[in-house]
């Protein structure tokens, strides 16, 4: 299987954070998908998280904002 780490990881902070979220996958030569993901994120890598319909980035991104407080306001997440 091609397990992506950062997905992995993206998956569980969201759901440390109780957060229920939609998976949406793809294989990683569907060269369609790849291309809708790059016109609604306006990125190829995976994975893309979006909050609200608005792509906030990958796993690094979430973690950032997370670091710095905001992850939980953007989120919904009482502080």
């Amino acid at each position: 299987s091609d397990a992506c780490s950062f997905c992995e990881r993206a998956k569980r902070l969201l759901a440390q954070k109780g957060v229920v979220f939609e998976e949406i996958r793809f294989a990683r030569h569907d060269y369609d998908a790849r291309q809708n993901l790059v016109d609604l994120t306006c990125r190829y890598t995976v994975p893309q998280i979006l909050i609200d319909d608005r792509p906030v980035g990958g796993y690094d991104d979430i973690k950032a904002l997370d670091d710095a407080g905001d992850l939980d306001g953007l989120l919904g997440i009482a502080a």
